[in-house]
């Protein structure tokens, strides 16, 4: 049975149907490139076109990917806001991390290219400024394209190669005191 696929490429918005059986997730992670029936590109800067009836597409190449709305999420996650810079777009949501463990080492072992976020808004960056945007529910971010993050968590290691920024950072308990006591 044919899985919708809305995704975010380098050139534009790609629209089709996966043709495979399975969770999209599950395909993304366990092959190089999907076949893609009645491809469709929106692309950055024009006018969509349509290509042949099946493409292939590199896994690579899927920058952000739009999660179906039945996505399986962790019950009580704690969600942390999130800027993620991939490719032409920048991306602004929602990290969930498990409660009542440390978010950096419950996020040191990912266990795949494709990073959830919810209340993902996708935005457009040309030259610095920010055009165009749409809002998703979920959406899956393919870490290796990450080239900045901005999150109240450390990251870096999540998102190899990427620039990080820290946000509302407080700072550890040793080192708050010492510079209390003007010893930092």
């Amino acid at each position: 049975m044919p899985i919708a696929l809305e995704a975010y490429i380098p050139a534009g918005l790609l629209t089709g149907s996966v043709v495979a059986d399975g969770r999209l997730l599950d395909l993304l992670a366990g092959f190089t490139s999907v076949v893609v029936q009645h491809a469709s590109v929106a692309p950055l800067d024009g006018a969509p076109h349509r290509t042949d009836d099946w493409s292939t597409v590199a896994v690579d190449d899927l920058l952000i990917v739009v999660a179906a709305p039945g996505t399986v999420l962790a019950h009580h996650a704690v969600w942390h806001p999130i800027v993620i810079d991939a490719g032409p777009y920048r991306i602004r949501g929602e990290l969930p991390a498990l409660p009542g463990f440390d978010p950096a080492r419950a996020l040191a072992r990912p266990t795949g290219s494709f990073v959830l976020l919810g209340q993902a808004a996708v935005e457009l960056q040309s030259e610095g400024a920010i055009g165009g945007r749409n809002d998703h529910a979920f959406v899956w971010v393919n870490r290796y394209a990450v080239e900045r993050v901005e999150s109240d968590l450390e990251l870096g290691f999540f998102f190899p190669g990427a620039r990080e920024t820290l946000t509302g950072q407080t700072p550890p308990a040793a080192h708050r005191e010492s510079m209390l006591h003007g010893t930092a």
